[in-house]
């Protein structure tokens, strides 16, 4: 099935868009739990993975673009903060077909783990 953004037609299936970029994956877990700025989606991949990976602006803006375009993310058109006074910040929130895609990404990232695990590569946990 395909679907369209508005400008570009994307196969619709979340098989097609993996392996997923370490950003790209580390942002949708990220907007998994909640609604986010940029910023705070730094903040958040920083402070999950204890700082080994941190997103760059440049990083982060051009996956978020990439990220729309393929439908994974919208842009919400107002903050979820009542309290926030920053009209600059935009906030993302992750899509279903987000979520179909980060969810078979981690399928395949544990049959990777599965193989590895049989060859005696790595150990049981």
């Amino acid at each position: 099935m395909w679907y369209s953004n508005g400008n570009i037609m994307y196969d619709s299936k979340p098989d097609s868009l993996l392996p997923l970029p370490t950003a790209v994956f580390h942002i949708l877990i990220t907007l998994a739990d909640r609604d986010r700025h940029g910023y705070s989606i730094m903040q958040d991949v920083a402070a999950r993975t204890g700082s080994k990976v941190q997103l760059s602006a440049g990083t982060l803006y051009s996956s978020i673009r990439r990220m729309l375009e393929q439908g994974l993310i919208e842009e919400l058109k107002e903050s979820p903060d009542p309290s926030s006074t920053d009209e600059r910040r935009r906030y993302y929130r992750l899509t279903r077909f987000g979520k179909r895609v980060a969810a078979a990404e981690v399928e395949r990232l544990t049959a990777l783990l599965r193989e590895a695990r049989a060859t005696g590569l790595v150990s049981g946990m």
